[in-house]
């Protein structure tokens, strides 16, 4: 998705009219049963794609977080199909075999590291997500991450608060290097607020492309090469098995020591307990991050006292625009799906 995609206005969410001559999936009654176990904080119910698709099913919404992986599975008890809001929600392979007529998991947002995918892949059960959706209010994020770390923002005020006229020694960006680890729809919007700021960017991606390269203006590198010349290193990665602890204590190793980390994608890219250690040591100048292994934060987690690390509540992403946008595509997949067709699926 290129950056004019990302920044088209907002649409109405058109009501699809169902063919009824399409293959479709098994129906309770007259309409298949749509669950949205896990909309707490609420941000779905009683929007306007919450009302369409009680149009197209029958829909239960719980605005209150499961109380375990049981209550989860008795909300689900019946469910064709799952509306995941939360990363939170827990669709393990257990879970999805105590569901055997969920047929589909409709995702709202990219990460699906809360599904078991191999196993809902064997079972059957159709995933898809919303990709884009958020892609400018994330990257937005991370850019003012990125400016609070190196004009250290929070400590400024805190001494300002203090009733102290403390001027800290701060970091300019322009000119400097950006490294972005991803280049999906989130990192190439971040790519284009690096250079918009005059920074020079570079990426690494599993899958580089030269041509993709030079419509983004950017270079892509070895993870390695990156690492070593980035002053700047903004994280915009799904989470996977091939991604986890992708920055471990080797990789902080070969950062420069001015550098500051960016995560607003996932925390099991980054190893925490490595990521400390070389913000303690010095090793790495700061970090600004919107994702914790543990979400949320105990009042004792480490991170917490660190005066070189900037936080925010995993909340990149929710902006109004973002918010519509991602409730719509979500009602999207389901309503495709209802019809017989599969539109951002992702597969194991």
């Amino acid at each position: 998705m290129g950056n004019a995609a990302l920044s088209a206005p907002l649409r109405p969410l058109a009501l699809p009219r169902l063919d009824p001559n399409r293959k479709r999936i098994e129906r309770i009654g007259n309409m298949a049963l749509v669950v949205v176990p896990d909309d707490f904080p609420m941000i779905f119910s009683d929007t306007q794609p919450h009302e369409t698709l009680k149009r197209c099913a029958e829909v239960q919404t719980y605005t209150q977080k499961a109380s375990s992986p049981e209550e989860l599975i008795q909300r689900l008890k019946g469910a064709q199909v799952a509306i995941n809001i939360r990363a939170y929600s827990k669709f393990t392979e257990p879970l999805l075999r105590a569901c055997p007529v969920l047929k589909m998991i409709s995702v709202l947002g990219i990460g699906t590291d809360n599904i078991d995918l191999p196993a809902a892949s064997r079972m059957g059960i159709k995933i898809t997500n919303t990709p884009g959706y958020s892609a400018i209010a994330v990257a937005e994020h991370a850019l003012a991450l990125m400016l609070a770390a190196a004009r250290k923002i929070p400590q400024h005020q805190q001494e300002l608060k203090a009733g102290r006229w403390t001027r800290i020694s701060m970091i300019q960006l322009h000119g400097k290097t950006l490294g972005i680890i991803g280049f999906g729809s989130i990192g190439r919007q971040m790519a284009s607020l690096g250079k918009g700021i005059g920074m020079e960017v570079l990426a690494w991606t599993f899958h580089p492309d030269r041509e993709r390269a030079s419509q983004a203006g950017i270079e892509f590198l070895p993870l390695k090469e990156l690492l070593s010349r980035s002053d700047v290193i903004s994280i915009h990665i799904r989470a996977s098995e091939k991604t986890r602890h992708l920055l471990d204590q080797e990789a902080f190793e070969r950062v420069k020591p001015s550098c500051i980390l960016i995560n607003t994608a996932r925390a099991s890219v980054v190893d925490t307990q490595a990521l400390i250690a070389a913000l303690r040591a010095g090793r790495l100048a700061a970090a600004g991050l919107d994702v914790y292994d543990q979400e949320p934060l105990t009042s004792d987690d480490p991170l917490l006292s660190l005066a070189n690390v900037v936080l925010s509540p995993h909340n990149s992403g929710m902006t109004p625009e973002a918010i519509q946008r991602g409730n719509e595509m979500v009602v999207e997949n389901v309503v495709a799906f209802l019809e017989g067709r599969l539109i951002n699926e992702v597969k194991a």
